[in-house]
Protein backbone atom coordinates (compact mmCIF):
# COMPACT_ATOMS: atom_id res chain seq x y z
CA UNK A 1 0.00 0.00 0.00
CA UNK A 2 1.48 3.52 -0.99
CA UNK A 3 1.82 6.31 1.44
CA UNK A 4 -0.84 8.78 0.22
CA UNK A 5 -3.08 5.06 0.15
CA UNK A 6 -2.84 4.72 3.70
CA UNK A 7 -2.90 8.03 4.23
CA UNK A 8 -6.62 8.65 2.79
CA UNK A 9 -7.32 5.07 4.48
CA UNK A 10 -6.81 6.46 7.53
CA UNK A 11 -8.65 9.89 6.95
CA UNK A 12 -11.38 7.71 6.24
CA UNK A 13 -11.60 5.63 9.85
CA UNK A 14 -14.36 6.53 11.94
CA UNK A 15 -12.78 7.86 15.24
CA UNK A 16 -14.48 8.41 18.27
CA UNK A 17 -15.51 11.96 17.67
CA UNK A 18 -17.16 10.57 14.76
CA UNK A 19 -19.22 8.77 16.77
CA UNK A 20 -19.81 11.70 19.25
CA UNK A 21 -20.70 13.93 16.07
CA UNK A 22 -23.97 11.35 15.29
CA UNK A 23 -25.25 12.26 18.46
CA UNK A 24 -26.04 15.76 17.28
CA UNK A 25 -24.26 17.17 20.31
CA UNK A 26 -25.49 20.81 20.04
CA UNK A 27 -28.92 19.26 19.41
CA UNK A 28 -28.49 17.04 22.19
CA UNK A 29 -27.38 19.99 24.49
CA UNK A 30 -30.54 22.12 23.92
CA UNK A 31 -32.47 18.49 24.99
CA UNK A 32 -29.86 18.07 28.02
CA UNK A 33 -30.63 21.67 29.41
CA UNK A 34 -34.88 21.73 28.92
CA UNK A 35 -35.15 18.29 30.32
CA UNK A 36 -33.23 19.40 33.30
CA UNK A 37 -34.98 22.46 33.82
CA UNK A 38 -38.12 20.09 33.58
CA UNK A 39 -36.84 18.37 35.90
CA UNK A 40 -35.53 20.72 38.61
CA UNK A 41 -39.23 22.59 38.57
CA UNK A 42 -41.47 20.02 38.89
CA UNK A 43 -42.69 19.86 42.01
CA UNK A 44 -41.70 16.51 43.71
CA UNK A 45 -37.92 16.56 44.62
CA UNK A 46 -36.23 13.65 43.00
CA UNK A 47 -32.44 12.19 44.39
CA UNK A 48 -29.52 13.71 42.86
CA UNK A 49 -28.13 10.19 42.11
CA UNK A 50 -31.53 9.56 40.24
CA UNK A 51 -31.78 12.86 38.33
CA UNK A 52 -28.19 12.56 36.88
CA UNK A 53 -29.13 8.57 35.68
CA UNK A 54 -32.17 10.40 34.27
CA UNK A 55 -30.62 13.04 32.26
CA UNK A 56 -27.89 10.89 30.87
CA UNK A 57 -30.33 8.49 29.40
CA UNK A 58 -32.35 11.38 28.18
CA UNK A 59 -29.48 12.64 26.44
CA UNK A 60 -28.63 9.23 25.01
CA UNK A 61 -32.17 9.37 23.96
CA UNK A 62 -31.77 12.59 22.05
CA UNK A 63 -28.28 11.52 20.49
CA UNK A 64 -29.99 8.29 19.47
CA UNK A 65 -32.40 10.21 17.51
CA UNK A 66 -29.60 12.43 15.83
CA UNK A 67 -27.86 9.07 14.68
CA UNK A 68 -30.97 7.83 13.15
CA UNK A 69 -31.66 10.74 11.50
CA UNK A 70 -28.47 10.73 10.20
CA UNK A 71 -28.78 7.47 8.82
CA UNK A 72 -32.02 8.65 7.17
CA UNK A 73 -31.11 12.17 5.62
CA UNK A 74 -27.86 10.26 4.80
CA UNK A 75 -28.60 10.81 0.61
CA UNK A 76 -29.26 14.44 1.60
CA UNK A 77 -26.32 15.27 3.80
CA UNK A 78 -24.32 14.20 0.89
CA UNK A 79 -25.92 17.02 -1.06
CA UNK A 80 -25.76 19.76 1.35
CA UNK A 81 -23.34 22.40 2.15
CA UNK A 82 -23.31 22.39 5.62
CA UNK A 83 -23.88 19.01 6.34
CA UNK A 84 -22.01 17.54 3.53
CA UNK A 85 -18.93 16.59 5.99
CA UNK A 86 -20.60 14.45 8.60
CA UNK A 87 -19.33 11.20 9.35
CA UNK A 88 -22.27 8.90 6.69
CA UNK A 89 -21.32 11.56 3.94
CA UNK A 90 -17.91 11.90 4.71
CA UNK A 91 -17.59 8.07 4.73
CA UNK A 92 -16.15 7.34 7.93
CA UNK A 93 -19.25 6.18 9.33
CA UNK A 94 -21.26 3.21 7.35
CA UNK A 95 -24.90 3.77 7.23
CA UNK A 96 -25.42 0.67 8.84
CA UNK A 97 -23.24 1.29 11.60
CA UNK A 98 -25.48 4.09 12.23
CA UNK A 99 -28.64 2.28 12.32
CA UNK A 100 -27.33 -0.17 14.56
CA UNK A 101 -25.39 2.36 16.72
CA UNK A 102 -28.60 4.23 16.60
CA UNK A 103 -30.97 1.53 17.65
CA UNK A 104 -29.06 0.30 20.47
CA UNK A 105 -28.74 3.52 22.40
CA UNK A 106 -32.47 3.91 21.89
CA UNK A 107 -33.33 0.49 23.40
CA UNK A 108 -31.09 1.31 25.82
CA UNK A 109 -31.73 4.74 27.33
CA UNK A 110 -35.64 4.17 26.84
CA UNK A 111 -35.44 1.26 29.06
CA UNK A 112 -32.69 2.40 31.44
CA UNK A 113 -34.94 5.86 31.81
CA UNK A 114 -38.43 3.76 32.87
CA UNK A 115 -36.22 0.99 35.09
CA UNK A 116 -34.36 4.41 37.41
CA UNK A 117 -37.86 5.97 37.36
CA UNK A 118 -40.82 5.27 36.15
CA UNK A 119 -42.52 3.47 33.29
CA UNK A 120 -44.33 6.82 31.63
CA UNK A 121 -41.04 9.09 31.36
CA UNK A 122 -39.38 5.94 29.89
CA UNK A 123 -42.50 5.31 27.06
CA UNK A 124 -42.56 9.29 26.80
CA UNK A 125 -38.87 9.12 25.75
CA UNK A 126 -39.41 6.22 23.39
CA UNK A 127 -42.49 8.04 21.67
CA UNK A 128 -40.04 10.97 21.15
CA UNK A 129 -37.46 9.37 19.38
CA UNK A 130 -40.40 7.57 17.12
CA UNK A 131 -41.91 11.33 16.72
CA UNK A 132 -38.36 12.64 15.95
CA UNK A 133 -37.22 9.78 13.46
CA UNK A 134 -40.48 8.50 11.64
CA UNK A 135 -43.20 11.05 12.01
CA UNK A 136 -39.95 14.09 11.36
CA UNK A 137 -37.32 12.23 10.03
CA UNK A 138 -39.16 9.82 7.42
CA UNK A 139 -42.49 11.24 6.47
CA UNK A 140 -42.43 15.01 7.40
CA UNK A 141 -39.37 16.67 6.59
CA UNK A 142 -39.59 15.61 2.40
CA UNK A 143 -43.14 15.65 2.11
CA UNK A 144 -44.34 19.19 3.73
CA UNK A 145 -43.68 22.71 3.84
CA UNK A 146 -45.20 22.44 7.32
CA UNK A 147 -41.98 19.66 8.68
CA UNK A 148 -40.87 22.20 10.96
CA UNK A 149 -43.90 22.98 12.53
CA UNK A 150 -45.55 19.52 13.06
CA UNK A 151 -41.60 17.79 13.55
CA UNK A 152 -40.71 20.44 16.29
CA UNK A 153 -43.12 19.02 18.51
CA UNK A 154 -40.13 16.14 19.15
CA UNK A 155 -37.36 19.28 20.65
CA UNK A 156 -40.07 20.32 22.96
CA UNK A 157 -40.52 17.24 24.76
CA UNK A 158 -37.94 17.01 26.22
CA UNK A 159 -38.82 19.41 29.29
CA UNK A 160 -42.10 17.36 29.52
CA UNK A 161 -40.07 14.59 29.90
CA UNK A 162 -37.81 16.49 32.30
CA UNK A 163 -40.95 16.80 34.38
CA UNK A 164 -42.51 13.55 33.85
CA UNK A 165 -39.20 11.97 35.71
CA UNK A 166 -40.62 13.48 38.77
CA UNK A 167 -44.06 13.69 38.74
CA UNK A 168 -45.04 10.73 36.83
CA UNK A 169 -47.43 12.40 34.79
CA UNK A 170 -48.02 15.67 32.73
CA UNK A 171 -49.44 19.30 33.97
CA UNK A 172 -50.43 22.71 32.34
CA UNK A 173 -46.73 23.46 33.61
CA UNK A 174 -45.25 21.11 31.50
CA UNK A 175 -47.54 22.07 28.48
CA UNK A 176 -46.30 25.40 28.84
CA UNK A 177 -42.89 24.13 28.52
CA UNK A 178 -43.53 22.20 25.70
CA UNK A 179 -45.32 25.13 23.78
CA UNK A 180 -42.58 27.34 24.60
CA UNK A 181 -39.88 25.45 22.35
CA UNK A 182 -42.79 23.77 19.76
CA UNK A 183 -43.66 27.86 19.09
CA UNK A 184 -39.87 29.14 18.61
CA UNK A 185 -39.09 25.92 17.23
CA UNK A 186 -40.97 27.46 13.58
CA UNK A 187 -38.97 30.93 13.79
CA UNK A 188 -35.72 29.70 14.58
CA UNK A 189 -35.13 27.37 12.09
CA UNK A 190 -37.06 29.63 9.26
CA UNK A 191 -34.75 32.02 9.58
CA UNK A 192 -31.48 29.90 9.17
CA UNK A 193 -33.51 28.53 5.79
CA UNK A 194 -33.51 32.37 4.86
CA UNK A 195 -29.59 32.78 4.23
CA UNK A 196 -29.03 28.58 3.78
CA UNK A 197 -32.12 28.03 0.80
CA UNK A 198 -29.72 27.39 -1.75
CA UNK A 199 -28.94 24.23 0.40
CA UNK A 200 -32.46 23.08 0.86
CA UNK A 201 -33.58 23.41 -2.58
CA UNK A 202 -30.57 21.63 -4.07
CA UNK A 203 -31.30 18.28 -1.97
CA UNK A 204 -34.88 19.15 -2.61
CA UNK A 205 -36.63 19.53 0.91
CA UNK A 206 -39.64 20.81 0.70
CA UNK A 207 -38.65 24.12 3.58
CA UNK A 208 -41.31 26.84 3.16
CA UNK A 209 -38.35 29.31 1.67
CA UNK A 210 -38.13 26.35 -1.26
CA UNK A 211 -41.88 25.89 -1.61
CA UNK A 212 -43.25 29.37 -0.82
CA UNK A 213 -40.23 31.69 -1.29
CA UNK A 214 -38.68 33.77 1.28
CA UNK A 215 -41.37 36.66 1.17
CA UNK A 216 -43.43 33.97 2.44
CA UNK A 217 -41.33 32.34 5.33
CA UNK A 218 -40.46 36.46 6.16
CA UNK A 219 -44.47 36.91 7.48
CA UNK A 220 -44.59 33.31 9.39
CA UNK A 221 -41.44 33.92 11.16
CA UNK A 222 -43.11 37.18 11.96
CA UNK A 223 -46.44 35.29 12.83
CA UNK A 224 -45.11 33.05 15.08
CA UNK A 225 -43.28 35.66 16.84
CA UNK A 226 -46.90 37.57 17.94
CA UNK A 227 -48.08 33.52 18.90
CA UNK A 228 -45.02 32.60 20.65
CA UNK A 229 -44.83 35.75 23.07
CA UNK A 230 -48.17 35.12 24.95
CA UNK A 231 -47.43 32.13 25.61
CA UNK A 232 -43.87 32.60 26.86
CA UNK A 233 -44.88 35.54 29.35
CA UNK A 234 -47.88 33.87 30.29
CA UNK A 235 -45.91 30.56 31.49
CA UNK A 236 -44.85 33.45 33.92
CA UNK A 237 -48.26 33.11 35.57
CA UNK A 238 -47.57 29.55 36.41
CA UNK A 239 -46.46 27.75 39.24
CA UNK A 240 -42.63 27.70 37.66
CA UNK A 241 -42.82 31.20 36.88
CA UNK A 242 -41.81 34.48 39.15
CA UNK A 243 -40.89 38.11 38.72
CA UNK A 244 -37.40 36.99 37.20
CA UNK A 245 -38.78 34.93 34.32
CA UNK A 246 -41.51 37.79 33.77
CA UNK A 247 -38.94 40.37 33.37
CA UNK A 248 -37.08 38.10 31.07
CA UNK A 249 -39.77 36.89 29.23
CA UNK A 250 -40.68 40.70 28.32
CA UNK A 251 -37.70 41.76 27.55
CA UNK A 252 -36.87 38.85 25.54
CA UNK A 253 -40.15 38.88 23.13
CA UNK A 254 -39.60 42.39 22.81
CA UNK A 255 -36.42 41.83 21.36
CA UNK A 256 -38.05 38.41 19.37
CA UNK A 257 -40.48 40.48 18.07
CA UNK A 258 -38.64 43.44 17.08
CA UNK A 259 -35.92 41.15 15.28
CA UNK A 260 -38.97 39.19 13.54
CA UNK A 261 -40.41 42.32 12.13
CA UNK A 262 -36.97 43.97 11.12
CA UNK A 263 -36.84 40.51 8.82
CA UNK A 264 -40.36 40.99 7.69
CA UNK A 265 -39.58 44.38 5.81
CA UNK A 266 -36.64 43.07 4.67
CA UNK A 267 -36.71 43.01 0.84
CA UNK A 268 -34.24 40.18 -1.26
CA UNK A 269 -32.04 43.03 -2.57
CA UNK A 270 -31.21 44.52 1.07
CA UNK A 271 -31.00 41.04 2.48
CA UNK A 272 -28.64 39.95 -0.75
CA UNK A 273 -26.28 43.24 -0.22
CA UNK A 274 -25.57 42.72 3.48
CA UNK A 275 -25.32 38.60 2.97
CA UNK A 276 -28.67 37.93 5.28
CA UNK A 277 -26.49 39.75 8.17
CA UNK A 278 -30.03 40.32 10.08
CA UNK A 279 -31.47 36.78 9.16
CA UNK A 280 -28.17 35.65 10.64
CA UNK A 281 -28.15 37.91 13.61
CA UNK A 282 -31.79 36.94 14.41
CA UNK A 283 -30.91 33.03 14.00
CA UNK A 284 -28.13 33.57 16.53
CA UNK A 285 -30.34 35.44 18.95
CA UNK A 286 -33.34 33.16 18.67
CA UNK A 287 -30.68 30.68 20.70
CA UNK A 288 -30.07 33.05 23.55
CA UNK A 289 -33.69 33.68 23.72
CA UNK A 290 -34.86 30.23 24.19
CA UNK A 291 -31.46 29.49 26.78
CA UNK A 292 -32.63 32.44 28.55
CA UNK A 293 -36.37 31.61 28.96
CA UNK A 294 -35.57 27.92 30.69
CA UNK A 295 -32.56 29.57 32.68
CA UNK A 296 -35.04 32.36 34.64
CA UNK A 297 -37.35 28.95 35.14
CA UNK A 298 -34.08 27.41 36.41
CA UNK A 299 -33.55 30.93 38.64
CA UNK A 300 -37.18 30.62 39.78
CA UNK A 301 -36.57 26.88 41.09
CA UNK A 302 -33.57 28.05 43.22
CA UNK A 303 -35.25 30.86 44.33
CA UNK A 304 -38.24 29.01 45.67
CA UNK A 305 -35.81 26.52 47.02
CA UNK A 306 -34.17 28.69 49.16
CA UNK A 307 -37.59 30.92 50.18
CA UNK A 308 -37.13 33.65 48.09
CA UNK A 309 -39.83 33.37 45.93
CA UNK A 310 -42.40 35.47 45.57
CA UNK A 311 -45.13 34.43 42.93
Amino acid sequence: MSDISYIRQQDNEARFGDYIALLKPRVMSLVVFTAFVGLVVAPNPVHPFVGFVAILFIALGGGASGALNMWYDADIDRIMRRTRNRPIPAGRISEREALGFGLALSGISCVMLALATNIFSGLFLAFTIFFYVVVYTMWLKRATPQNIVIGGAAGAFPPMIGWAVSTGGISIESVAMFLLVFLWTPPHFWSLALFMKADYDEAKVPMLTSTHGRVVTRKNILFYAFILAPIAVGTGFTSIGGPVYFATALIMNALFIKGAIEIHARTEAQAEADKYAVEKRFFYFSLIYLFAHFAALLAEAGLSYIGLGVW
